[in-house]
């Protein structure tokens, strides 16, 4: 029996030719336009079944096909009544298309490309819009999917599996180009990527308009991640964007939509302390697909690897007085703690000597058990649960694992991982959003350890209560809000609103809007005042963004009556979307060549696209890694792999010849010296003086000993040594070790210690630097 359709290269024509991707940059949206290209080299008709993945949250609002010198646009129709049409298409002998959602995840689409004539050429457009998810360093990202890692599907469990066609990459035919255009009403300071770019070439002298490329022999066997950096990147903007002339005033496509983008700034005092209680649980996947590396790189660490080091300084991060828990998953589950313990040097040093024994060994992927066991916890009384989720997101059940957190997000935060290319974005994106929290990627050459402290700054901020938004507009005008109702606020993070315009003033018109929330008690508000004009050359950009925010949110009110489907809401999303054109999980695009053909004779043979491989495991286990085509992946519709089957996965990986395990042991590369010294602190901030420390430091023993002066506590003096070498050796990733340095100088203030600045300069002399004694925070 082969499991999921892991093959050698079968030898048989490839109708794919070529993919080209166009990216426009407005701001913080994103304009894709995809063309893929086929040809029939067959002497029989031809059905070519593709599945790729898309960004969660994106709002696809064209399909198109051209045949020869015909174009077909494609309509947006339930999604039976579309599959109806195909078939009839197809049983007639016509060309037809269908593009559709999947039923589990929306960040994954189903194209089938129907009735190709031997020696038949088609091409399909494929458009859709994004917005730009801010990261933690103000950067704007864009990922093009590339890769779609199996979704693990437990025994039992409804819906067909995906049947991948895997083929060393250097045999597959098909290329891919990809073209960014960048403008913005402020100067674009760079351009960065995860793959190799052309220089970043600016159009005018602004800097506000800029063009880049892909470099010429980049390999699309990863997801291509960009990150935009503006100046005054946290300028709040506002868009009206009139309607669609030919929309019935009073509809959503009709009226002028609204997108605000907020940018909420506390008051200092509020933000110099961080809150030291907390309930900290970590879930953390130990799948078999997390002893991959993170990237296709065979020499990178392995996530499961990346993961152990990063709840290290995780741990010894975490302030002391709260709790903490770590689950562990995979096709079952595991706890440390049978519940939250409070942070003490007993319960971490317990934590972390079975952190540093997992391994990824516990099989599929089924993480909606351990969030539930999660949510059965009682919460802790003045201890706000903060979920953090470690991932690379091959989840099956999407949906009913975000409407999960969903049903929780007013007793805890979730802060969510996706690691390595092939994360579900929209797994990632929809726990964050959900949960209240924020969503991080880490691929390529990525380091996990800095994102994930960036997160834990963000769930040590308090907690931002009692928000509610005002409007102030003109008479005659009213607002219809279409995203949801504002749940957190983070210092210095983007919130988006989007709102319909409905009614006319009497002249040319502001508005405003004002977000008013508390923060530690501390009553604050921001507010915007806005334009009514409407925007010049926007397209429907923001009014597809809107249709698609209201879509998700009623195609989730759909889902929460506890299994029941409600019929009405679904007709909503149905009218909605073929109202504005953008796809949903109930509807799909449909296009049918009703030219004056003859009908197609010969039985119509069906292909799977097959796809560039990274790893892949042996026969009756789950692919640990595989490689798409770029942009798109390629499979066709296959079985269900059951649990009992991927549990064989283990640790088994084969080499690029698909045929040999590879047997040679695993060499332990040496301990990075940060995470070596960071091992070493203890719960409390400090650090004890004995041997390790003196090698951690690169000093011996004797050499630490004869310095410290005679006159200080020891451990006072192993904690300013081990300041002194973060702040001389490590500044380029302090934003990993700033937390626990800084709890590490709130111990030294409570011991009143006498003769710390003799200390500092001991230890600069000691080790080599002039660090002053202010810089510690001292």
């Amino acid at each position: 029996m082969e499991c999921c359709g892991l093959l050698t290269a079968q030898k048989e024509p490839v109708p794919l030719k070529s993919i080209e991707v166009e990216l426009e940059v407005r701001d913080h949206v994103a304009t894709v336009v995809s063309t893929l290209n086929y040809e029939n080299k067959e002497d029989k008709p031809l059905e070519a079944v593709f599945v790729f993945p898309l960004p969660g949250d994106a709002a696809v609002c064209h399909f198109s096909a051209q045949i020869g010198q015909t174009k077909i646009v494609a309509e947006v129709k339930e999604k039976q009544k579309a599959r109806e049409d195909y078939d009839d298409a197809l049983s007639s002998g016509q060309q037809a298309f269908l593009f559709e959602e999947s039923e589990q995840s929306p960040d994954i689409f189903t194209l089938s490309v129907g009735s190709l004539p031997p020696g038949e050429s088609a091409s399909v457009r494929l458009e859709y819009v994004t917005e730009l998810a801010v990261q933690a360093d103000d950067g704007l990202r864009f990922c093009l999917p590339a890769v779609l890692n199996p979704r693990y599907e437990p025994q039992g469990s409804e819906g067909a599996g995906v049947q991948v066609t895997s083929v060393p990459a250097s045999l597959v035919p098909y290329s891919l180009s990809f073209s960014v255009r960048v403008s913005s009403p402020r100067p674009i300071s760079k351009v960065e990527s995860s793959c190799s770019l052309e220089p970043l070439q600016y159009v005018n002298t602004e800097q506000t308009q800029a063009t880049v490329k892909l470099a010429a022999g980049h390999k699309f066997d990863r997801d291509v991640e960009l990150l935009i950096y503006y100046r005054d990147a946290h300028k709040p903007t506002a868009v009206v964007e009139a309607g669609q002339p030919s929309a019935k005033p009073g509809s959503l496509m009709g009226d002028p939509v609204l997108m605000l983008s907020l940018y909420p700034e506390f008051p200092q005092s509020v933000m110099s302390s961080l809150a030291s209680r907390g309930e900290f649980v970590l879930l953390l996947d130990r799948s078999g697909s997390m002893d991959c590396p993170t990237s296709n790189d065979k020499q990178q660490e392995t996530r499961i690897a990346s993961a152990r080091d990063t709840l290290l300084l995780l741990l010894k991060s975490l302030p002391m007085g709260c709790y903490f828990n770590i689950y562990s998953f995979g096709s079952s589950f595991e706890h440390i703690f049978p519940k939250s313990v409070e942070y003490s040097e007993k319960n971490l040093e317990e934590a972390l000597k079975k952190v540093e024994a997992m391994q990824a060994n516990l099989g599929g992927t089924e993480i909606l058990e351990p969030i539930k066991h999660i949510y059965s916890q009682p919460c802790i009384p003045n201890q706000p649960r903060q979920l953090f989720v470690f991932t690379d997101g091959e989840v099956f059940n999407t949906k009913e694992v975000i409407d999960l957190v969903k049903k929780y997000s007013g007793s805890h935060r979730c802060f969510s991982f996706g690691i390595g290319d092939g994360a579900s974005s929209a797994l990632i994106n929809g726990l964050a959003k959900e949960g209240g929290g924020h969503a991080q990627f880490i691929t390529g050459a990525d380091r996990m350890q800095p994102k994930v402290m960036q997160s834990l700054r963000f769930a040590l901020q308090p907690a931002v209560e009692d928000i509610s938004v005002t409007w102030d507009l003109p008479k005659g005008v009213s607002v219809t809000v279409l995203s949801p109702t504002i749940t957190t606020i983070f210092q210095g993070q983007r919130s988006l609103i989007y709102a319909q315009l409905s009614g006319q003033s009497s002249k040319a018109a502001e508005g405003g809007v004002t977000v008013k929330y508390s923060l530690a008690g501390c009553p604050s508000e921001n507010k915007l005042d806005f334009s009514l004009k409407p925007a010049e050359d926007t397209g429907l950009t923001v009014h597809r963004l809107g249709a698609r925010c209201l879509i998700r949110s009623l195609e989730m009110e759909e889902r929460d009556g506890e299994g029941q489907h409600d019929e009405g809401v679904k007709g909503k999303v149905v009218e909605l979307s073929v109202q504005s054109g953008v796809s949903s999980s109930f509807t799909a695009f449909i296009a049918v060549n009703k030219g004056n053909y003859e009908p197609i004779q010969g039985p119509l043979m069906r292909r799977a696209i097959p796809t560039p491989r990274m790893y892949s495991m042996a026969p009756m286990a789950m692919s640990c890694c595989l490689m798409s085509a770029p942009a798109y992946m390629s499979f066709d519709c296959g079985q269900t792999l059951q649990s009992a089957e991927f549990e064989e996965c283990g640790d088994i990986c084969l080499d690029e010849d698909f045929n040999d395990e590879v047997t040679e042991p695993k060499q332990q590369p040496p301990r990075d010296p940060l995470l070596q010294l960071v091992s070493l602190q203890k719960a409390s901030g400090c650090w004890v003086l004995d041997p390790a420390l003196a090698a951690a430091v690169g000093k011996t023993s004797e050499e630490v000993e004869n310095t410290k002066p005679s006159a200080v506590n020891q451990e006072v003096w192993a904690t300013i040594l081990a300041l002194i070498w973060l702040h001389g050796f490590k500044m380029d990733a302090q934003e990993e070790w700033e937390l626990l340095a800084m709890k590490a100088v709130s111990w030294l203030r409570a011991q009143n210690a006498p003769s710390v600045a003799e200390c500092v300069v001991a230890a600069n002399t000691l080790l080599g630097f002039s660090v002053q004694t202010d810089v510690l925070g001292l």
